[in-house]
């Protein structure tokens, strides 16, 4: 009781010095929480909505995915006879069932061609209008369509782009464009995610995404009363037969909920891994805290232990103050991490995905994880100086506080540090002579763990060197102003190499995620010079096939010399080993695609795998299946018959443009696949005529005006896509790793504030002798830009050898070039300076304000 009596009298004497390592717990628990209530959140909603608009039970035909969406590579459903319809209604147990059409292989334009698909990459839907629709929606304007003249419309798209009763739109599908105008707009009874809904009648429905009548994509099934789901499952199966799919409404919510389930985990784990590096980053501003408390109450724990208490208890007494930190920066992180959370559903609300506050789910796992992470990482950063305040003497008490006797980092510190970084330096090392990726990365893995540990260790070491050539460039201008900062950052090794470290985590990744995405984006430009040999690329963005009249009206665009159809289908391989591989890629190609992409072969000419009945195999494929040229391989078509094509060509596995990939004509395809069943082109490639480019740019886009969905690049703006790509990615890591440097700018302004405490008689009897105020603050300054350019150097270093090692796993999947990004390291290293300048703000004007008299006086 004595011990918590005092910690609890530390605690709140001290509570001013502990603001900014609380300000860093509740960032870190917020983070983690806001992600698991916004996560929780999103799949409430879903479950929700899945479970409002599943059927009891639903019929599908085969060919349709786990879902129920479109699977199919010509861009239409699958679909079943409506024949279908009546042998389900005489299965026992069925109250009702209704056949219907839906398509997402779909583009809805307004009447200025304007896409009004989702932008937050939510589906386009489009089907017929049916009892189990009407039973989540709710037409609060105009009627439900009648004839093929009439659409109805989804609230949330219509307030989106401002559609009203009346206004035309078109339907684009593999069947062709069907324009109709709105006669209806529905709003849902719950929350809609972010899709874009639109009906027709089923009749339209039919003829505008199938191109034929008397045809379902799904038939919707209602039980009996008294009859369960199961049971009438059990039924309309045995009565159908087992041509088609059936499902419960258990079932279907758990095939479109697992549809989602892949994307939100990756954005979970990615999250709470950001939170993770915030947490590690705090662990340093906790460790100075504490070491600084208990380095200025020296005295004070020498008396403590005079007068009787024991080891056990003062490392008790600090634990115990750590402890009462941490629930205090849990909670008030667990109630940030709710707002975070709304924060976040605001957010993507802005971008296309509607999430209401009325799913708001805060699991009771939620706040017991945050205060579980807050209290023990707290208690664990503190344990180090916990158990080095336990080993103070009652001598101790004689001495001036805040002088600890452990200021030089000590040896076995240093053999430590030097012996981890090492062994990162090897694994790196290992990880750059690698044979393959797979066995490299975890060399790679270990590395980077290794090495930052070591530098961690290794920091104190490091900081006495770095932080004098850093004060022989940029501070001796300063003069005696300079020193004195100079001097102070290197007075206690350990807190600065602690300090240092925190910026240095946060920094070190962004540096390794520049180098590995320029290097990417050099790599893929290189390739794109050296083997594309067209001038434009037609596909589109979000991966829609491209419709037979979009093609038709890429191949009348005048100004062309030739058109490329590139498509790709999957089919079973039987290999002259004897082996069947399911469900293979295989690339079908116009032959003139073998000029539009200089692919390198290792045997054989490409262009001979165009030949009819003729195919190429990449050089990893044919080691691994014995295949030279002549071979014959058995493919047996999606949709289609088994041809035996022979291998004309081999290429090399060391490409970054279609890398894998295996090639035949798309004659050869249409030779075996019915007509109906042919895949749609992904990617329509076009070259100019000699001196018409621009012309031929021009007219392109022109000719594609009417189809919104697809993109026209020419090599220059497809370079600009793939650097926008990954840039945007890079983008969002910097922001989640923001929070990570934000906690560490928190530690340098942490570490001056308690720094200025610890040093208040030695400012009073500065400024006793002649310091200025202005002269006081300069040298808090600098102080603290020099430590943020230490762990800054220490960051940018080992972040670009990282980097440059990633590179070199990259080089064995075919990206070879290393680019450093200088502009972006520069602007780094100069914004770590900006950076100290801003954690100085306040412990600088703290400093200025002291009472000279008052300063001297303090013991």
């Amino acid at each position: 009781m004595t011990v918590m009596k005092t910690s609890m009298r530390n605690f709140f004497a001290h509570k001013g010095r502990m603001a900014l390592s609380a300000v860093a717990v509740l960032l870190s628990v917020a983070f983690v929480c806001g992600t698991l209530v916004f996560t929780d959140t999103m799949s409430t909603t879903f479950d929700k909505l899945f479970a409002a608009t599943s059927s009891d039970v639903t019929v599908s035909a085969k060919g349709a995915s786990d879902s129920g969406e479109t699977s199919a590579d010509n861009g239409k459903p699958p679909v079943m006879p409506a024949s279908v319809v009546g042998e389900v209604r005489k299965s026992q147990g069925v109250k009702s069932a209704e056949g219907t059409v839906f398509s997402t292989s779909v583009t809805v334009v307004d009447a200025d061609k304007d896409n009004l698909s989702p932008s937050s990459g939510a589906p386009t839907i489009v089907g017929s209008w049916n009892g189990n629709d009407a039973r989540t929606m709710k037409i609060t304007s105009g009627a439900a369509p009648k004839g093929p003249g009439q659409v109805m419309v989804d609230a949330d798209t219509a307030d989106k782009h401002h559609l009203k009763l009346g206004d035309e739109i078109g339907v684009i599908s593999a069947v062709g464009t069907h324009q109709a105008k709105i006669s209806g707009i529905a709003d849902f009874t719950v929350t809609n995610p972010g899709a874009a809904i639109f009906y027709l009648d089923t009749k339209t429905a039919q003829q505008a995404l199938v191109g034929q009548s008397g045809v379902y994509t799904n038939v919707n099934v209602t039980a009996a009363p008294g009859v369960t789901d199961a049971q009438l499952k059990k039924n309309v199966a045995a009565g159908l037969g087992g041509d088609y799919q059936v499902k419960t409404a258990q079932e279907t919510a758990d095939a479109n909920q697992k549809d989602v389930e892949g994307f939100m985990n990756v954005m979970k784990y990615a999250m709470l891994g950001f939170a993770g590096i915030a947490f590690l980053v705090g662990v340093f501003l906790i460790i100075n805290t504490f070491s600084m408390l208990v380095a200025q109450r020296t005295r004070e724990i020498g008396l403590m232990r005079a007068i009787g208490s024991s080891r056990k208890q003062v490392n008790r007494s600090v634990l115990a103050e750590a402890l009462l930190l941490g629930v205090f920066g849990s909670v008030l992180g667990v109630g940030a991490g709710v707002g975070l959370a709304v924060g976040l559903m605001k957010l993507m609300g802005s971008m296309g995905m509607e999430l209401s506050t009325d799913d708001l789910t805060v699991a009771w796992t939620t706040p017991a994880t945050g205060l579980l992470l807050g209290v023990v990482v707290t208690v664990l950063a503190a344990y180090l100086p916990a158990r080095r305040a336990g080993k103070i003497s009652p001598m101790a008490a004689l001495r001036d506080a805040g002088a600890p006797a452990d200021a030089k980092a000590g040896w076995i510190r240093a053999l430590i540090g030097t012996v981890l970084t090492g062994a990162g330096g090897y694994a790196l090392y290992l990880t750059a002579e690698a044979d393959k990726a797979k066995d490299g990365s975890l060399w790679l893995g270990l590395g980077v763990v290794l090495s930052l540990i070591g530098f961690v260790v290794i920091g104190p070491l490091l900081a006495g060197g770095v932080v004098r050539v850093l004060g022989a460039v940029l501070l001796r201008v300063f003069g005696p102003v300079g020193r004195m900062a100079e001097r102070n950052a290197l007075r206690n090794p350990r807190r600065t190499g602690a300090t240092g470290a925190a910026l240095m985590i946060g920094l070190a990744l962004v540096a390794c995620l520049s180098v590995v995405g320029s290097s990417m984006v050099a790599s893929a430009t290189d390739q794109l010079d050296k083997t594309v040999g067209t001038d434009f690329i037609v596909q589109s963005d979000n991966g829609q096939l491209l419709t037979p009249q979009a093609v038709q009206a890429v191949k009348s665009t005048p100004g062309l010399e030739r058109v490329t159809e590139y498509k790709w289908t999957e089919a079973d391989f039987t290999t002259p080993d004897g082996k069947t591989l399911k469900d293979t890629a295989i690339t079908a190609a116009d032959p003139s695609y073998a000029t539009d992409l200089s692919t390198e072969t290792v045997a054989g000419n490409l262009k001979d795998a165009y030949r009819p009945d003729s195919m190429s195999v990449h050089e990893k494929f044919a080691k691994d299946h014995g295949i030279s040229l002549g071979s014959r391989i058995e493919v047996a078509f999606k949709d289609g018959s088994t041809a035996r094509l022979t291998v004309r060509a081999i290429t090399s596995s060391d490409v970054v443009i279609d890398a894998g990939a295996m090639y035949t004509a798309i004659d050869t395809l249409a030779k075996y696949v019915p007509a109906d069943k042919m895949p749609l082109d992904s990617i329509v490639f076009a070259a100019a005529k000699d001196g018409q480019q621009d012309a031929a740019y021009k007219a392109l886009k022109s000719s594609l005006h009417d189809y919104p969905q697809y993109t026209v690049r020419d090599q220059t703006d497809y370079k600009e896509a793939l650097k926008d790509q990954i840039g945007q990615l890079l983008n969002m890591i910097y922001g989640l790793l923001a929070l990570a440097i934000i906690v560490a700018i928190l530690g340098v302004v942490n570490t001056l504030a308690l720094s200025v405490v610890e040093r208040t008689r030695e400012i009073g009897l500065m400024r006793a002798i002649g310091l200025s105020r202005r002269q006081l603050r300069r040298m808090i300054r600098l102080e603290s830009v020099v430590i943020a350019l230490f762990g800054a150097l220490l960051g940018l270093g080992l972040g670009m050898g990282w980097g440059a090692t990633a590179q070199k796993l990259l080089a064995l999947e075919g990206l070879m070039v290393l680019e450093i990004p200088w502009p972006t390291i520069v602007a780094v290293f100069a914004g770590s300076a900006f950076v100290g300048l801003f954690a100085a703000l306040v412990p600088a004007f703290r400093a200025g304000r002291m009472n000279v008299l008052n300063a001297i006086a303090t013991e």
